[in-house]
């Protein structure tokens, strides 16, 4: 938990970790920015008397506060129980994110800073994720496919724990109508009075409120202002030297962009790279036929692409991939990925026959580097 500021400051000065924040505004633009922690410009708010004090009551009176948006709650999935994680829910009018410390942002393909941001996250507090949701819709934005399936989400957060001190960020959704119009203040007193939280961490280049008016400097001062604890962390870049993925108009620093332009050009081992971990493309393949044996002896099973839940790479054929029974089970497969279709095809699964035998209605695969 989040003591007085000497302590954070102590805390925090042997650490040397990347991060990403994510600003809002209501132009249309999502203003995306990566971030790398380093001691000298780091700027911590809560670091006087007074401040501390405040941090302290804020932590003890946690229990009691209470939260004015009902309609914010925690998101926790699993693709193949579909069981919600063993997070007790919190009680009733008490947000969920009291006393945490929450990262900003709208975090579509929890990459490598998105994870980074987490740990700075957890090293002064219990780490949260804050993400704004329905920005498409309030936009009028064409949908697209999720880079992580939905349901998929609270098993990466879950991987995540052993660099988070042993404890897995939870996700923390707000509908962006809710805060689409709020000014930079207006926002601050949000986290502060509603959701109750002890410190945010955000990037040198976070922009935040109605046309992203605030920036990190307005951030510090307004937190400053409500007692809140802000972490400003410089921005983490893409280390890749190859030509072909330096396409994208920015400066260089990891982001969802770059992972869905990577996934476009069927670059696998680019994907890894910056997700920090093999993609899982994830197939809702109930009513489908199932597993049958092709001619040259392997099982094979195909499935429309509208089965998928979340963005798959470019068509072509992928070899040393794995197949996801559960999240137990897996077995090595090749994919093809044409225009309407994905195709698996498994060699013989000797022992692990039986899998094919089970009602499926989940397949994950993984692809390989």
């Amino acid at each position: 938990m989040l003591g007085g500021g000497s302590r954070i400051s102590h805390h925090l000065r042997d650490c040397n970790h990347h991060h990403l924040g994510l600003g809002f505004c209501s132009t249309g633009i999502v203003k995306l920015s990566s971030f790398i922690f380093r001691p000298s410009n780091l700027t911590i708010i809560g670091d006087n008397h007074s401040n501390r004090q405040r941090f302290q009551q804020r932590l003890v009176s946690s229990s009691s506060l209470q939260c004015k948006s009902p309609g914010e709650i925690p998101i926790a999935f699993d693709c193949f129980s579909q069981q919600e994680d063993d997070h007790e829910p919190p009680s009733e009018g008490l947000s969920a994110v009291a006393g945490g410390i929450v990262a900003l942002g709208k975090f579509d393909a929890l990459h490598i800073g998105h994870r980074e941001l987490a740990i700075q996250a957890s090293k002064v507090g219990t780490p949260y994720l804050l993400s704004f949701v329905g920005i498409a819709e309030v936009l009028g934005w064409e949908p697209r496919a999720p880079i992580v399936a939905k349901c998929d989400r609270s098993r990466v957060l879950a991987s995540w724990a052993s660099y988070c001190s042993n404890v897995a960020p939870s996700e923390f959704q707000i509908e962006f109508s809710s805060v689409r119009h709020l000014n930079p203040q207006q926002f601050v007193e949000k986290l502060s009075k509603e959701l109750r939280v002890c410190g945010v961490v955000a990037g040198e280049n976070y922009r935040f409120g109605y046309k992203a008016a605030g920036d990190a400097t307005d951030l510090v001062r307004l937190c400053e202002e409500y007692g809140i604890g802000a972490y400003i962390i410089n921005s983490v870049m893409d280390r890749s030297k190859d030509p072909k993925n330096m396409d994208i108009k920015d400066r260089g620093q990891v982001s969802s962009t770059r992972v869905r332009h990577a996934l476009a050009i069927g670059n696998m081992k680019y994907v890894s790279e910056l997700l920090g971990r093999r993609h899982r493309l994830v197939l809702m393949i109930k009513d489908q036929k199932g597993f049958t044996r092709s001619n040259n002896g392997r099982w094979k099973i195909s499935a429309s692409k509208s089965c998928l839940l979340n963005l798959a790479p470019k068509n072509g054929l992928y070899e040393n991939c794995f197949v996801m029974f559960d999240n137990e089970n897996s077995v090595r497969c090749d994919v093809f990925i044409d225009s309407n279709c994905i195709h698996l095809e498994i060699d013989d699964l000797g022992l692990n026959s039986d899998l094919i035998c089970q009602d499926l209605n989940i397949l994950g695969v993984e692809f390989g580097d």
